[in-house]
C-alpha cells in the first residue's frame, strides 16, 4: 500500500534561517491513489507579511492576526500526519519550515522527503516548465482553488504525485510504486531510471 502526507506552506519569505516564517499549511493524506484526509490551517508568523507576499498569496496581515502560533499548528500537523512519508513540491523549500517548526517543539525531522519536482522531471521528461501551475496544466491535473494557497497547492501536489506513480506504473509494467521506489526514481540519474525501477517490476 502506498501512503504519504503531501504538505504545503505559505510563508513571509524564502527561508527560516533568514527569519521567514509560515503563514499558512495545506496537507493531504494520499493512500492507494487517493487523496483521503485534508488539513488546513492559518498560522500567526509573529511578524508582519512584506506586500508583494500578500499579493503573492492572497494572505493578509488581518487574516493571520488571530490564527493560532505556529507551535499549536505543528502539533496538529503532526499528529495529522502520523509518522507518514513527506512529499511536496520542491521539497527542500517545504522541508525548512517543517523542521523549523518541528525544532520550535523539540522535535527533529529525520526523514528524506519526497518531491513531486523531482520526480516529475524524471517521469515526465522534456517538459518546458516543471512549475506546479505548468505541470497542473499540461498534465490536466484536478484544481482545488487558486496556486499560493497552502491547501490547493497540497492537493495540486497529491494529484501530480499520483500521476507520476500512475505513470511509472504504465511505463514499467509495475503493479504499484511504493515510496521506496519514487525515493530511488527522484534520486536516479535518468539513464539509470529502469536500472532504478527494474527490481519492482512483475516477475523483477
Amino acid at each position: 500500500m502506498s501512503c504519504y502526507a503531501v504538505i504545503d506552506f505559505e510563508t513571509t519569505g524564502m527561508s527560516p534561517a533568514l527569519g521567514a516564517r509560515a503563514t499558512e499549511i495545506g496537507i493531504c493524506i494520499v493512500e492507494d491513489g487517493r487523496i483521503v484526509d485534508r488539513y488546513q490551517s492559518l498560522i500567526n508568523p509573529g511578524q508582519l507579511i512584506p506586500c508583494d507576499i500578500q499579493q503573492l498569496t492572497g494572505i493578509t496581515n488581518a487574516m493571520v492576526r488571530t490564527a493560532p502560533p505556529a507551535s499549536e499548528v505543528m502539533s496538529a500537523a503532526l499528529a495529522f500526519v502520523g509518522g507518514r512519508p513527506l512529499l511536496a513540491h520542491n521539497a527542500s523549500f517545504d522541508a525548512k519550515f517543517w523542521q523549523a517548526g518541528l525544532s520550535d517543539l523539540g522535535r527533529r525531522d529525520s526523514g528524506e522527503w519526497l518531491c513531486s519536482l523531482k520526480l516529475a522531471r524524471r517521469v515526465f521528461p522534456a517538459l518546458a516548465s516543471y512549475r506546479l501551475s505548468a505541470l497542473a496544466a499540461h498534465l490536466r491535473l484536478p484544481q482545488a482553488g487558486q496556486f499560493h494557497r497552502a491547501l490547493a497547492d497540497a492537493q495540486c501536489t497529491a494529484h501530480l504525485a499520483i500521476a507520476a506513480q500512475r505513470q511509472l506504473c504504465s511505463d514499467y509494467q509495475l503493479a504499484e510504486a511504493p515510496c521506496e521506489l519514487l525515493l530511488a526514481v527522484q534520486a536516479a540519474a535518468k539513464r539509470q531510471l529502469a536500472k532504478v525501477v527494474a527490481p519492482y517490476q512483475q516477475g523483477g
